[in-house]
């Protein structure tokens, strides 16, 4: 079985970070997903998806909560989760997100610090990290545009 999930976005707000109990962090993102296009008659289409993300790697969170913000431009994959829980009425709700933990999280920066891509030079677009935020590949070939494999 494959549960990989590959999303390109912005950001829709700077990253929330939140510390546990037990001292681990979790940082939360929203990410928006917009896909364009012509319709047969020539009109220009838009359709935006909004991804939560979660991630408990504590490489990653320190990246996002030093350079991501609001309208970031990010790359992400990590593997889809449905979580069940109680609202204050005690009926039960669902939530999808995607997680990224373990080994094969990965977040890459596809603009410069801040979701500022004012005076980069070509050597520095794309910034990739992979798991315990340690530099990753620049993701040299095709990247896949709000893709889903469960």
């Amino acid at each position: 079985m494959l549960n990989q999930c590959q999303f390109i976005g912005n950001l829709g707000r700077d990253p929330e970070v939140r510390t546990f109990s037990n001292g681990n962090k979790v940082c939360n993102l929203r990410i928006a997903c917009t896909e364009k296009w012509k319709s047969k008659d020539g009109e220009r289409k838009e359709r935006t998806e909004w991804v939560t993300v979660a991630i408990f790697q504590e490489g990653l969170i320190r990246v996002a909560e030093q350079y991501l913000r609001k309208g970031s431009k990010v790359f992400i994959q990590g593997k889809m989760a449905t979580r069940k829980y109680q609202d204050q009425s005690g009926a039960d709700k669902y939530s999808t997100e995607i997680v990224l933990q373990g080994f094969d999280g990965v977040l890459t920066m596809l603009d410069g610090k801040g979701g500022d891509d004012s005076g980069r030079n070509d050597d520095q677009q794309g910034s990739g990290y992979g798991a315990g935020g340690r530099p990753g590949n620049d993701m040299d070939g095709e990247i896949p545009f709000a893709a889903c494999i469960v």
